[in-house]
């Protein structure tokens, strides 16, 4: 897999701050984008709760976020918007360190996604199973997400 370099890593975070300003104050980072894969940190610093652990609301949003961070890294999105449907979280094990959130899409899947990006259907769906784990590689949470890209009104505008 090609990754975005990090530069433009760097660029989309900063984006992606500035449409969703939370994500800014949670400190969310992407780290890793490209063809069908994308992965997110976040720090405890700001994400800590009075147990001492990560914050449940901020596991949630580091995998929440790939729905749009991989989308967007992997193709033309002009016209559509990806939005989240769903998403179910499994908490693990407290975290205590940064946390990283890792989800991918196989090939069938992103040849199924990129023909009806093609043929501009109005709603695309897909599925994504993220695994969050922390500095020692221990999953601290799993999500299940069901996304759409979803057609702008004015797309063809």
């Amino acid at each position: 897999m090609t990754g975005l370099d990090a530069a433009e890593v760097a660029r989309r975070t900063e984006a992606a701050n500035a449409l969703t300003p939370i994500l800014a104050a949670m400190d969310v980072r992407a780290v890793r984008l490209g063809r069908g894969v994308a992965e997110a940190e976040i720090p405890l610093g700001p994400n800590g709760n009075h147990f001492g652990v990560m914050y449940a609301g901020s596991l949630f949003t580091v995998a929440e976020v790939l729905g749009g961070y991989l989308p967007a890294a992997t193709w033309d999105l002009t016209g559509y918007l990806p939005i989240v449907a769903d998403m179910q979280i499994s908490y693990r094990a407290p975290a205590t360190t940064t946390v990283r959130a890792r989800a991918s899409l196989d090939e069938a899947e992103l040849a199924r996604i990129a023909a009806e990006l093609e043929a501009g259907a109005p709603k695309i769906r897909f599925t994504l199973s993220t695994v969050l784990t922390d500095t020692a590689g221990t999953s601290v949470a799993t999500t299940t997400g069901s996304y759409l890209l979803r057609r702008l009104p004015d797309a063809d505008a």
